[in-house]
């Protein structure tokens, strides 16, 4: 079952063919990425257009292949040297509604000394 907020979201930053199966996004995940599609992450990988999105995600019991389409419109795509990245699970959200995730901001964590 898919949990309400992943361990980790990686984002797959090169464009990637979605005539690609499950077993395909899994070898990108494991020979291109150099990370393992079953440790419970969600994997987010793209098309060339920036118009259609799958996600992987391995439960511990079996695999969840996720598509989504836009109908209007590109996603805003990370940029990176690397060929992975990460996203928030808020970063995640607001990407995947088709907004630029890039705006959210998590909140700066306070140390207080005294009560």
């Amino acid at each position: 079952m898919l949990t309400a907020a992943p361990p980790r979201i990686f984002v797959g930053v090169a464009p990637v063919d979605l005539r690609r199966g499950l077993d395909g996004l899994c070898a990108v995940i494991q020979h291109h990425l150099a990370l393992n599609p079953f440790d419970g992450a969600w994997y987010l990988f793209r098309n060339k257009a920036s118009t259609r999105l799958k996600l992987v995600v391995f439960d511990g019991t079996g695999f969840w292949l996720c598509y989504r389409r836009l109908e209007r419109g590109t996603w805003v795509w990370p940029k990176a040297d690397d060929q992975v990245m990460t996203l928030s699970y808020a970063q995640f959200l607001v990407l995947i509604q088709g907004a630029d995730w890039r705006r959210i901001q998590t909140p700066r964590e306070i140390r207080p000394s005294l009560i």
